[in-house]
């Protein structure tokens, strides 16, 4: 009897719809006026931004859906911090179109 309950509750488990919040590049994206932006898209952009940055550089890449004059600034710090978030972020763009691209 105790098996089967435990078989029953992993098969519910697996069925059961799991939410997903959106990210913060997924929100940012569907809020920008960018004519090519579309749901799906922005779904799958966020969801490269998930495997190839971390939550903050998330946060921060996002701000550049609103202010893109700050990736302006960033790509051309002399810091050290900004230069290896620059690097990171072109990587996560490089793979966001091979992955994304219609």
């Amino acid at each position: 009897m105790k098996n089967t309950l435990i078989a029953a509750a992993l098969a519910f488990a697996t069925l059961a719809p799991v939410a997903v919040s959106a990210g913060p590049i997924e929100t940012a994206c569907n809020r920008s006026d960018r004519t090519q932006a579309s749901r799906s898209l922005c779904r799958c952009i966020d969801s490269v931004a998930r495997d190839t940055l971390t939550r903050s550089e998330q946060r921060r890449a996002a701000r550049f859906f609103s202010d893109p004059d700050e990736a302006q600034r960033v790509r051309m710090s002399p810091t050290r911090n900004d230069n290896e978030f620059w690097a990171r972020y072109r990587a996560f763009g490089a793979a966001a179109e091979r992955s994304c691209s219609r």
